[in-house]
Formats: C-alpha cells, structure tokens, sequence
C-alpha cells in the first residue's frame, strides 16, 4: 500500500510539471513600420506580467513564458503611436506582424532631452521652447557661422555684445546676465566660467538638431548656473538614412564659412562627423578705424561614434575641437599699416578640446540607466597693446542617472560630479585669478499623469559645493488641458549661482585691473521665481488658417547678487550689496499659418530693477520692450521668402545714459532643388548702426576707452551660398 502510494505521488508531482510546463508559451511578433521597414529599438510588453522584449535589427520581439490566459500585449517606439492587442493563449500563430502608425509631425510631438525624460513637448510639464526643422535651417542660412542670431531672434533673449571691436557675445534671458543663462550641449555643461565669453560665438548650427530653451530656474536640472534659464544644443545623431551635407557661405563683409557634416548608422555602428572653416576680414562699416568686425580664422572638428550592436546597450563617444585666432582693433593695425598711433588691437587665441561619453542600459522595458562623462580643456589669451591675460580651464562632468517607469508615473533620480579648475599662467595681474571648485549633486524628479488633462512634476536636488556649501532646490511644474483648444502650464523653483570671476561685467574690461574674488566674504548667489502661461491652438475656415498662441508671466528673483564695483587705481572688485535684483514681465508669441503662409509675432516685457541699499535703479542693458516680427512663404521642396523687423526699446547704459530705440530688418530667400540650395540674405539692410547715433568710444584712438554696446556696430551686410545634400 505504502509503495502504491508513492507511485501515486509522484505521478501526480510529475503531471503537474507536466502540466505546468504545457501552460507556459510563447509569442514572437515583428514590428514594422508603413513601408514594411523593420522598427530596431521598438518594444513589447505585458505589463500584467512584468514581461518585456526589445526588437532586434530585424524587428523581432519576442516573450517567452507566458501562461494561459487573456493578455494585453502593448507595442511602443519613439515617434510612432502606441498599439494594444488582445491574445488569447495558447496561441497559433507563429509569427504575428505589427505595424505601428507614425506620429503626425506637428510642433508638440518633438521629443524633449532638456528634462531628461526623452518624453513630447506636448506632453511636458515643464515649458519647453524648441528652434528646429525649418527654422533651424532658417536661422542658419542668415548666420552659418554661430548661434548669436539664431538665439537673439527668439523671444525673450537677447545677447549682448561685450567687445566692440572683437564681438564677443553672451546670451540674456529674459533681462538678467548671461552668467545666469546655462548653455549645454547634449546633457553636457562645456560652455561656463572662462570659455563663456566666446561660446556664442564657436557653435555653428549645421550639426544641430534643435535647440531647446527652458526660461527661468532650472537648476534641479542640471545644477548652479540655470537661474536665468537653460540652453540645450542637441546634436544630430546617425539614422538608417546616410546624411552629406555641405555649406558655402560668403558675406559682404569678406566673411567665409565653409561647412560638411556626415551621418550614417551601419548594423551595429553609427558615426557622425561635422568639420568647418570660418573666416573673418576686418570691417569697418563706419570708417572710424575699428573694426565691427574682426580677423578672424576658426577651424571646428568633431567626429562622434555610436555603438548600437546591442539592443539594450548603446554607447556613443565623441571629440570636439576648436582653434580660433580672432583680432579686433584698428583696421590700419590688423593690415600691417600700423604706427605708433595706429596700434590699437584686441587679440583672442583660444584653444578648447573635449570628449563626451554616454552608455545607455535598458534593465527591462521599464527601468533604464545612464551614465555620461565629459572633460573639458580650455586655453584662452587675450592680447591688448599694454596688457596680456591668459589662462587655462580644466573641468569635468560625469553623472549616473536611472529612470522607472510604472503606469502613468515616471521616476528619475541621479548622482553627479563637476569640477572647475581655473589657472592663470602670465603675472599681468597683482593677484592672479585661480581657483579649485568641485561640486557634487545628487537629484531626482518625478512625473505623474493624473490624466488626460493634468500632468504633475516635482523635482529635488542637493548640491555640495566645496567652498560654498550646500544647496537645496526644489523644483515644481504642472500641465493642465482645459480642452482641446486651451492649456496652462505652471512652474516655480529655487537656483543657486556660485561666484566666478568670468561675468559679463569683467569680459568688457578683459579682466583688466579685475581682482579674485574674497571667497572667505563672499556667499552664493540666491534665487527663486516661477512662471505661468496660457496656451492656444486652432484650426479655422476648413483648417486653412492655423492659429498657435501662447502667453507667459514670469517672474525671478536674485538674492545677494554679485556685482563688479570700481574702486581706486583702476581696480574692480566684486562685491555683495544688502539687496536684490528682479526681473519680472510677459513673453506673447502669436503663429499664424495659411497655406504657404507664415507669421510669428512675439512680444517680450522685461523689467529688470537692481534694488541695492533700499534704492531702486533699472538694470542696464535690457531693452524693456522688444517686438519680434516674421513672415515667410514657402512652397515646400522648391523655394521660401523670409522678411523680418525686430523693435527694440531704449536700454539704460552703464554710464547713467539711455540709448536710442532702433529697428533691425532683414529679408531671406532661398530655391530649393533635389540636391542642393541657393540662398541669400541681406542682413540689416535698413544699416541701423550704433555708430550713427554716437561715438562708440572716448579718448584717443591708439587708447580708446569704449562705451556700452547696445545695438549693432556691423550695419547691413549681405551673405549667400550653397548647401549640398549628397
């Protein structure tokens, strides 16, 4: 009996893994696009069951061990519409074949990498501003060489001009200095402290793939820097689709820029390649013996590898290099005509290399890591007849970060490490400018869709820096969908900027007589501020007018601000008032579109007062009104018109005047054939120049003393050129 029994036992243990083994199946299915291509990267999940697949190079997914029973299997790639069937199993079919939709290309699908979630502007919480596609092109037809008009042209920035005969240029968002604006690239910080002042001017648009731009604080984000706002140049990356494009560009101005950038994804590798050669000559609009703009000759190489062979592992690892000689000065100098009064120049030589690394790791469907890595070598010189300053800058960035995703809710955290090395190496200066700063940040931020309408994100981060201390940010935004017509979004949060002795303020004295600044009596720069905005879209007459409008309210304020303050013998100390500065105002942006019609009206307010010691000033360099005026008509794939009238207001001057109110115009026009384009852009060509309403300098002209910058200095010039798709 007791023998049969144990028979009988394991007979049943062995029929039930029998059993259980039978219960447990299989899917496989390929994804595919419209066209049949394969979808690599496209994945399928049962979420009931915490189960997953990424396809392979073919399309293939495909999930093993699942039970019997009823399951929803959801399909999802990026810029494709997510799809949902219902299987029963076990199932019959060997291989199911699954074609996902694209999704339509209209403003609010462009995918976002500024908030690190990789999610659709329209689907974003936080405010984001994108420059792409055809504007992107746009902007750089009318300057091919930099990103200054590219960024000026957008409403609520402005760049400033801090030298006037070498153009060195920072970036103003809406009103506050350009120390307060971060400018990354790709998730990299290389563009702060000593290489800021001719950042603007080193970044050409060919290899760009949109510009995103975050206004107010976004220091959760990326960490100190971000008070006035972010900057995020994204970088084209490799498609199936090999990409060869070439730019010619020359100017009235015997400027020349010459451009190639290559892209192309083989099976388990991509690469991209962008290489330029930029030429300036010195002109002198005005025929006072200075240059508007300078001599300069820049060559650009930036090659980038991207390892795709495995579908839950990619990695990608580039280089950048620039070299530039820019010389500014007395036109009769710069040619070799000088003489003891005619030997005015400003010289920059500037040297910057780095390297950019980022592995990507998908877990599962749901949870993924990152890790990236950056270093950063900056040289600079700057030359004058009497006076030489130069120095090299040493940072570094590396971060790991790791994304959850559960239902509607998204969970981002992350540890980061950055550090600014700084080292003067001539003696021009009783006290040198050095220093050592290392930061170190920890982060996380989570979003939540309550539903349709109401999109939450909540951020933290902390930061240890180790001469200031710690930071703490929170960081809060909301999306809310009134209807299908009206949406509001709202944001607020605290920033932090740490003292640096590379301002806006101390770039138009080329740190001349400029002392370190007194870390031991010096605290971090405060602030807090938030923004609301109104959004509008709709479609009229049988959708032939489209009407896009947005209206936005900000608000910032900066506590224990930094200011560089004159003092005896020509020196120049940066010190902390007892007080404060605000900006606070309204951006409008307006989008008409009908047929092959195009206007944009912006509108931007910007009040920005300095309130030191209980007295109220307004803070200068800050066009309080500025109107931003676009038409174009375009008949895609064959030719586009552009004209443009840009309106800005009176702006105080360092020096207790007010400078004239002035108009800035401009026309495009560009025919496009399959293969290569034909543009031309006359630039300015109402010649509105500083140079008409005043002297732009005192004293003499061998030792000229120059007054603040507020309109243009180079007056209206030509470019046209060539761009080749091969």
């Amino acid at each position: 009996f007791v023998f049969a029994m144990t028979k009988l036992f394991f007979f049943t243990i062995l029929l039930l893994c029998f059993g259980n083994a039978v219960g447990q199946h299989q899917f496989s299915a390929i994804v595919q696009n419209k066209k049949g291509e394969p979808l690599q990267g496209a994945s399928a999940a049962i979420k009931t069951l915490q189960k997953f697949s990424i396809a392979d190079s073919a399309g293939v997914v495909s999930i093993a061990d699942i039970p019997s029973g009823n399951f929803s299997i959801v399909f999802s790639f990026i810029g494709f519409e997510d799809k949902i069937i219902l299987l029963s199993f076990p199932n019959n079919s060997v291989r199911t074949i699954i074609t996902l939709d694209a999704v339509e290309e209209t403003e609010e699908e462009i995918v976002i990498t500024s908030t690190r979630t990789n999610a659709f502007s329209g689907n974003m919480a936080t405010r984001v501003e994108t420059i792409s596609g055809e504007e992107l092109l746009e902007k750089g037809n009318m300057k091919p060489g930099d990103i200054r008009m590219l960024l000026n042209e957008s409403t609520g920035i402005q760049t400033q001009q801090t030298s006037a005969t070498s153009a060195n240029a920072s970036i103003r968002i809406q009103g506050l200095d350009g120390k307060y604006t971060q400018i990354i690239r790709d998730g990299f910080p290389l563009y702060a402290g000593f290489s800021g002042g001719l950042g603007l001017l080193q970044i050409a648009p060919l290899d760009l793939q949109q510009v995103e731009v975050i206004k107010g604080s976004a220091s959760t984000l990326y960490g100190g820097g971000a008070i006035a706002g972010l900057v995020n140049l994204v970088s084209k990356k490799p498609q199936d689709e090999r990409e060869l494009n070439f730019l010619l560009n020359g100017t009235s101005a015997l400027g020349v820029d010459a451009s190639g950038f290559y892209a192309q994804k083989f099976k388990k590798i991509g690469t991209t390649i962008y290489g330029s050669f930029n030429h300036g000559s010195p002109y002198d609009p005005a025929s006072i013996g200075l240059t508007a703009i300078p001599k300069f000759d820049r060559f650009t190489f930036n090659p980038k590898i991207f390892f795709l062979g495995n579908v839950r592992t990619t990695a990608d690892f580039g280089v950048n290099a620039t070299v530039e000689k820019r010389t500014g000065g007395d036109v009769a100098f710069i040619k070799g005509n000088g003489d003891s009064t005619r030997s005015y120049f400003e010289k920059n030589v500037t040297r910057r290399y780095s390297t950019q690394l980022s592995i990507n790791h998908s877990v599962n469907e749901l949870w993924k890591v990152n890790f990236k890595n950056s270093v950063s070598y900056y040289d600079r010189t700057i030359q004058l007849p009497d006076y030489l300053f130069s120095g090299l800058q040493l940072s570094s960035y590396s971060e790991i970060n790791t994304s959850i995703k559960h239902n509607n809710s998204n969970w981002l955290g992350g540890l980061n490490l950055l550090t600014d090395n700084f080292e003067q190496d001539n003696a021009d200066t009783i006290i040198p400018i050095n220093y050592k700063q290392t930061t170190i940040g920890a982060f996380v931020q989570h979003t939540l869709k309550l539903s349709k309408a109401v999109i939450l994100e909540t951020g933290v981060r902390t930061d240890y820096h180790n001469v200031y201390g710690l930071f703490l940010l929170p960081r809060f935004s909301a999306l809310l969908r009134l209807n299908e017509v009206f949406t509001m979004r709202i944001g607020a949060g605290l920033g932090y900027k740490t003292p640096n002795e590379f301002t806006e303020d101390a770039e138009r004295l080329q740190f001349r007589g400029v002392l370190p600044i007194d870390i031991k009596n010096r605290e971090a720069e405060r602030s807090y501020g938030g923004n609301i905005d109104f959004g509008f879209r709709r479609s009229v007459f049988g959708d032939k007018l489209n009407i896009t409008f947005n209206q936005l309210f900000f608000f910032t304020r900066i506590n224990q601000p930094l200011v560089l303050t004159k003092q005896s013998n020509n020196r120049f100390e940066f010190l902390q008032p007892a007080g404060y500065i605000d900006t606070r105002g309204a951006e409008t942006n307006l989008k008409l579109s009908y047929q092959h019609l195009n206007l944009f009206v912006g509108y931007t307010l910007a009040d920005v007062t300095a309130n030191y010691g209980g007295s109220k000033s307004t803070f200068p360099l800050v066009a309080k009104h500025r109107l931003n005026n676009v038409l174009i008509y375009e008949v895609e794939e064959k030719f586009k018109l552009g004209l443009e009238a840009y309106y800005y207001s009176p702006q105080k001057l360092n020096d207790g005047r007010v400078g004239r109110a002035y108009w800035l115009t401009g026309f495009m026009a560009e025919r496009i054939y399959e293969r290569l384009s034909l543009f031309v852009n006359f630039e300015n060509f109402t010649d509105t120049r500083q140079t008409k309403f005043e002297n732009i300098y005192t004293g003499t002209i061998s030792n000229p003393v120059f007054r603040d910058i507020y309109a243009p200095v180079d007056g209206f010039v030509i470019n046209g050129g060539i761009k080749l798709k091969l």
